[in-house]
């Protein structure tokens, strides 16, 4: 003899805390219970088996998952771009006396004279200073949003921010020394590659392809002068000369 309980809630409970334009795709779960009794060896002795089934209707709507993706997306896109203009201020302006970055402006100008130092150096000594910025900047911004879609693109231009001097590291690295993993990312133009890093340190006239997550803004803003364009604006207005229109050489 069987017994069959079956029920079906909509798990209301769990929504409470989901905005209600997500609600009408969410869950709902129907479970089917059975009890039959069952003989084992020895006729007299009966046991219960209990059978679950447990199927879940619906789902989440699929743009629960793709916002923050996206966000997630742009943040790696941008994280590359806010690179470059970083990597470009430093490079150009200030000195081992400018307040803050003072100690990344002086080790920007050694990169330029000995670019392969990068690549014997530790990774926590290449990323320490930037780790400790990104801390204090992202903390309170997880703390005080609780949005997914901001903690998406925080989260991911934060992790790439945090990583572009390893990335700018591996650029400096031969293929032959470096993990393939690292090596298919920069081939698929995912990572900063040694080809489209290269300009930065060898162009004639003044530095180029200054972003060094993924390299992706390099080619638009090298052709579009965008960086020449400031230094000319932030010369006339200041009378700032870039470190860039002194020619430097790296030995």
């Amino acid at each position: 003899m069987a017994v069959l309980l079956q029920t079906k809630y909509t798990l209301s409970p769990i929504t409470n805390n989901i905005p209600r334009s997500h609600r009408p795709s969410l869950l709902r779960a129907r479970v089917t219970c059975s009890l039959t009794p069952a003989k084992k060896s020895h006729p007299n002795r009966e046991k219960l088996v209990l059978e679950k089934r447990l199927s879940i209707i619906g789902g989440f709507g699929s743009h629960i998952l793709l916002e923050p993706a996206l966000a997630g997306y742009a943040g790696y896109i941008l994280a590359d771009l806010g690179s470059g203009i970083y990597h470009w201020a430093i490079d150009n302006y200030g000195d081992e006396s400018t307040p803050l970055v003072g100690t990344q402006i002086e080790a920007a100008r050694g990169h330029h004279k000995w670019p392969w130092i990068i690549t014997i150096r530790q990774f926590a000594n290449n990323s320490h200073a930037l780790a400790r910025g990104i801390t204090f900047t992202v903390l309170p911004l997880v703390l005080a949003c609780n949005d997914p879609v901001v903690h998406g693109f925080v989260s991911m231009f934060a992790f790439c921010i945090l990583f572009c001097q390893q990335c700018h590291a591996w650029a400096h690295e031969r293929k032959s020394k470096l993990p393939p993993l690292v090596v298919a990312f920069q081939d698929m133009g995912l990572l900063l590659s040694r080809r489209q890093h290269v300009n930065h340190h060898r162009h004639h006239r003044t530095y180029m392809s200054y972003c060094i997550v993924s390299g992706v803004w390099n080619n638009v803003l090298d052709d579009n002068k965008i960086f020449e364009a400031l230094e000319k604006v932030l010369y006339v207005q200041f009378g700032v000369k870039p470190r860039s229109w002194s020619h430097p050489n790296s030995e």
